[in-house]
């Protein structure tokens, strides 16, 4: 039976040549209009018909779209990009059929993410050079790591962001992602804003808060910005300078974040975390610029992914769960807790608690409940005295290890 490899996405940088940029402007350009035609013709369809289109009857309508002399220039491109942004309007139709999303929005020129894909059939790979269709010359890539030994791309996005940086991600099978090794540890996750993420092991892990370190830049460069006038090459060079600080905050964000996931991930056969409401979170607007610098579901998405690769189990434990007010030790649970208060000490036993690394334990107990008996945990009584159902069939005390009063 043959091993089915892990389908992995490689970003590089490139450096295309005037010509090589004009025709990729172009192909944005043609895959944006394609994208928001085909949109606008399933949405009349259904408000005035009620009935569905879909992508073959798209693709049809991309083939006479091309014949009319208003849209003639959609032939000159790529018909694969075209194609392609058919088959992702689909998508986003299917998963707003699902209820995963939300209804399709219309690309725009300014805000839109500038990018093409291409299939096997429309670019050339040959010894480690990439040349897209309707190009003479190879991409200049720089290849900041090499692709996995003996693969070939499958799928070629090529992009540019606001910072003006162009990128091309090649989708390959990587063989050398394969499962680790099992091994007997485990560990429960808080995720916080002082602390990225503070472990069930007692270990802090701090939070860089890369925006705070710009932010004066950043400032700075928006107010350089508002002063321009509008539409004006100052302006854009303005913006330009503001989207460069953006990305650098993103880039070293992003790059923490993969190196705390990937370490957590190889430590760790069992990884517990919380179903944080971010979403929520974020309407708080004292500590909301704080969340989103600290991006608690970019980590989340990495450690998902990552346990899925690597042969590890990733537990989630519901967001009501109160694992920062019940007493790990004893499985007492107070009726209030504010933020404001780091440290606490429990009434039953009298352990003095920090509040993230007690947090952290309960998480850690909750997922062992979960991964062993397939069901929720909950603290067996609360500050009250009031017996509180434990789903799972033990406390926190006990998940732990330790015995209960």
């Amino acid at each position: 039976m043959a091993t089915r490899h892990v389908k992995r996405t490689f970003k590089y940088r490139f450096y295309p040549t005037t010509e090589q940029a004009d025709e990729l402007f172009r192909t944005f350009g043609c895959v944006r209009k394609v994208y928001n035609m085909a949109l606008d013709a399933r949405s009349r369809a259904w408000t005035d018909e009620r009935r569905r289109i879909s992508y073959p009857a798209t693709s049809a309508m991309l083939t006479d779209w091309k014949r009319t002399e208003e849209l003639a220039y959609l032939a000159e491109v790529s018909s694969v990009p075209l194609q392609q942004s058919l088959r992702h309007l689909q998508a986003a139709f299917t998963n707003v059929f699902a209820k995963r999303a939300k209804y399709p929005r219309f690309k725009s020129r300014k805000k839109s993410r500038a990018a093409a894909e291409y299939t096997r059939s429309a670019f050339k790979w040959s010894d480690g050079q990439l040349t897209l269709a309707k190009m003479r010359a190879p991409l200049d890539i720089s290849w900041s790591r090499p692709l996995p030994h003996g693969t070939e791309p499958s799928t070629v996005t090529v992009s540019r962001d606001a910072a003006g940086r162009w990128f091309v991600s090649l989708l390959v099978e990587d063989p050398g992602v394969r499962p680790l090794p099992a091994n007997s540890s485990a560990v429960g996750i808080d995720v916080g804003i002082s602390s990225l993420v503070t472990l069930s092991t007692g270990e802090k892990v701090s939070n860089p808060k890369f925006a705070r370190v710009d932010s004066a830049r950043l400032a700075a460069a928006q107010k350089d910005l508002a002063r321009k006038e509008k539409g004006s090459r100052n302006q854009a060079k303005a913006r330009l300078k503001v989207a460069k600080i953006h990305a650098r905050i993103t880039d070293r964000r992003r790059d923490f974040l993969h190196k705390v996931s990937t370490r957590l991930v190889q430590e760790n056969q069992l990884v517990v975390i919380e179903d944080l409401p971010v979403h929520n979170l974020l309407g708080n607007r004292t500590l909301a610029r704080s969340i989103a610098d600290a991006s608690w579901t970019e980590l989340r998405s990495m450690l998902e992914y990552k346990c899925g690769w690597y042969g590890r189990e990733l537990v989630v434990i519901d967001r009501f769960f109160p694992s920062s007010k019940t007493c790990v030790t004893c499985g007492l649970r107070r009726d209030e807790l504010p933020l404001s208060v780091r440290e606490w000490s429990c009434e039953g036993c009298g352990t003095r608690h920090d509040r993230d690394h007690n947090a952290a334990q309960n998480i850690l107990a909750a997922g062992r409940a979960v991964s062993a008996c397939g069901a929720g945990v909950r603290p067996q009584r609360s500050s009250s005295g009031r017996a509180v159902g434990d789903e799972a069939g033990m406390t926190m005390a006990q998940a732990v290890g330790v015995p209960a009063p």
